[in-house]
C-alpha cells in the first residue's frame, strides 16, 4: 500500500481540519502549518497551540501521528528551537523549504532559500544536532525559486545535512500553485539522495495520483488541496492500490455531511464567532470542487455574516 501524508497547509489546515481529515482515513502522519522561528528560543505553548495534539500523544484524536513543521533561517535558532520542540516528543519535526507566500520568503525564510544550498545544509545540520535523533527529521523543498537549476543541489544539501527524509512539491516558488506540476522532476531529485522521497503537488483525484506514481516513480504522497476538497481521496487511492472499487463521490455527500458540521462545531471552539463563518466558507470553497452539493450549500452560506445564519443553513442541509 502506498504512503499517504496529509500536507502542512497555512491558514487552511490547521488542528480541527486534521481532526476532521484524518477521520475519513488513518494518513501514514499529518504535518501542522509552520511555526515561525525568528529572534527567541519559542516556549513551549507556542508549539502547543500550533499542535494541541502534543498534549494527546502527538495524535489526532482519531490516532494520526502529528510532526510539527518549522520555519526560519538562522542555524542556531533553528537548532535550538528544534531541541526545545523535541522534549515536547512530536511524531517528528519537519522544516519548511517549500512555503511560496511572499510575507515568509520577504524574511528570508522557505522557498526562497533553495537558492542557498549552504544555508539549507547549515539549518538541517544545527536541527539535527538540537534534536539528538529523539524525534525523526524530515524536509520539504520546491524545485527552486526561479527555475529548476539547483533543484538538486538544494535536495542534496538537505540530505547531507540530515533529513531522513524529503518531501518534493513539484514547482517553483514563482509557479506558486499553478498546474502543471512538474512530477518527473521529482524522479530526478529522487536518483539524487540516498533518503526517501515523497511526492507532491497537483494530486485532486485517483486518476492524478496513478500519473504522479508513473511519472514521479514514488508510490509516496503527500496530499494537500486535493484532500481539503475530497476528504476521501486517501480512502479512494487505497481502495484503488488494494483493486477495490472506490467510492463514488456523488454518493458520499451523506458521508461528508457530519464532517462538515464537526468541522463547523471545531471552528467555533477555536475561533471568535464574527470569524467562523470564513473558515466554512472557505472550505466549501474547495469542496465544490469534488462535490455538487457543495455548490448549492456554498451559494447558500457565501452571503451569511453572521455564526447564527451560517449555523441555521448548516443544520437545514443536514450537516448540524
Amino acid at each position: 500500500m502506498p504512503r499517504l501524508l496529509l500536507a502542512p497547509m497555512e491558514g487552511l489546515v490547521d488542528a480541527v481540519m486534521r481532526d476532521v481529515l484524518t477521520r475519513v482515513t488513518p494518513y501514514d502522519w499529518c504535518v501542522t502549518e509552520f511555526v515561525r522561528v525568528s529572534n527567541t528560543v519559542l516556549p513551549s505553548r507556542v508549539y502547543t497551540r500550533v499542535a494541541p495534539e502534543l498534549l494527546a500523544g502527538a495524535r489526532t484524536p482519531a490516532g494520526t501521528l502529528v510532526r510539527v513543521q518549522l520555519l526560519g533561517s538562522d542555524p542556531e535558532r533553528m537548532g535550538a528551537c528544534a531541541e526545545k520542540l523535541a522534549r515536547l516528543q512530536p511524531a517528528g519535526i519537519d522544516l519548511n523549504f517549500g512555503c511560496p507566500a511572499p510575507m515568509v520568503n520577504r524574511h528570508g525564510g522557505g522557498s526562497v532559500l533553495l537558492d542557498e544550498p549552504e544555508r539549507l545544509f547549515r539549518i538541517v545540520q544545527a536541527v539535527r544536532t538540537g534534536i539528538s535523533g529523539r524525534v525523526p527529521l524530515t524536509a520539504k523543498m520546491r524545485l527552486g525559486v526561479r527555475d529548476t537549476h539547483r533543484a538538486i543541489e538544494a535536495a542534496q544539501a538537505l540530505a547531507d545535512g540530515g533529513a531522513e527524509l524529503l518531501v518534493v512539491h513539484a514547482r517553483t516558488k514563482e509557479e506558486g500553485y499553478r498546474p502543471p506540476a512538474h512530477w518527473p522532476w521529482i524522479a530526478r531529485i529522487a536518483e539524487a539522495v540516498k533518503i526517501p522521497v515523497v511526492a507532491n503537488g497537483e494530486v485532486w483525484t485517483v486518476e492524478d495520483y496513478r500519473r504522479c506514481v508513473a511519472e514521479s516513480g514514488c508510490r509516496q504522497l503527500m496530499l494537500g488541496r486535493g484532500a481539503v476538497a475530497d476528504p476521501f481521496l486517501a480512502e479512494r487511492i487505497r481502495a484503488s492500490e488494494a483493486g477495490q472499487a472506490p467510492s463514488r463521490a456523488e454518493d458520499d455527500w451523506a458521508r461528508l455531511l457530519p464532517l462538515i458540521g464537526h468541522f463547523w462545531q471545531g471552528v467555533l471552539h477555536k475561533v471568535e464567532q464574527h470569524h467562523a463563518p470564513g473558515r466554512i466558507k472557505q472550505w466549501l470553497n474547495f469542496l465544490r470542487r469534488t462535490f455538487p452539493q457543495a455548490e448549492l450549500l456554498h451559494q447558500q452560506v457565501r452571503p451569511l455574516r453572521t455564526a447564527h445564519d451560517v449555523e441555521a443553513a448548516l443544520r437545514a442541509a443536514g450537516a448540524c
